[in-house]
């Protein structure tokens, strides 16, 4: 059944904000898979994506979310969920993806300790590099996209709310 929202998009666009307020409005669960990563492997993501490796973590993170089950869910996912093929597809059949998506001025403002954060980043990639390389990924898998650039928190939510209601 496809009752569940998922949301995906950049590191810093603020998934877990959101998704928090709108599982609370919308009388949802909330599961941010950064944290069920972290409990599954007892380590922070930093940590994983040290001992495992960019390629490592991925893996780690697409068999976690693949297997993320379920009801009336909104789910916060990590930046490079969209990097795992079973957990898009996964999320494809049990609901409604939308991307979060913000200019990379401001999110490179956001991001000022972006390894610090457990974001995954290649050998020699910098946020701009990154930011270009999924923001065609996100585009891909998304059935809704939600421009934030010159929202707030509470203008993004009510945005998404707007276009569910006409989903």
């Amino acid at each position: 059944m496809k009752n569940n929202i998922i949301l995906i998009g950049m590191p810093g666009v603020g998934k877990s904000t959101v998704g928090v307020i709108l599982a609370k409005i919308m009388g949802y669960h909330f599961i941010d898979t950064d944290i069920v990563i972290q409990q599954q492997e007892r380590k922070l993501l930093k940590d994983i994506i040290e001992e495992q490796g960019v390629e490592g973590f991925i893996q780690v993170e697409n068999r976690i979310n693949a297997s993320i089950d379920g009801e009336r869910c909104i789910i916060a996912t990590g930046g490079s969920v969209v990097y795992g093929k079973e957990a898009m597809e996964h999320y494809r059949k049990t609901g409604t993806i939308i991307y979060l998506k913000q200019s990379f001025e401001v999110l490179n403002v956001r991001l000022q300790d972006i390894r610090g954060r457990g974001v995954v980043l290649k050998p020699g990639q910098d946020l701009k590099d990154l930011y270009t390389e999924r923001c065609g990924l996100y585009e891909k898998y998304a059935d809704i996209v939600i421009d934030e650039r010159n929202l707030d928190v509470e203008e993004t939510i009510d945005k998404i709310l707007a276009v569910l209601d006409h989903y």
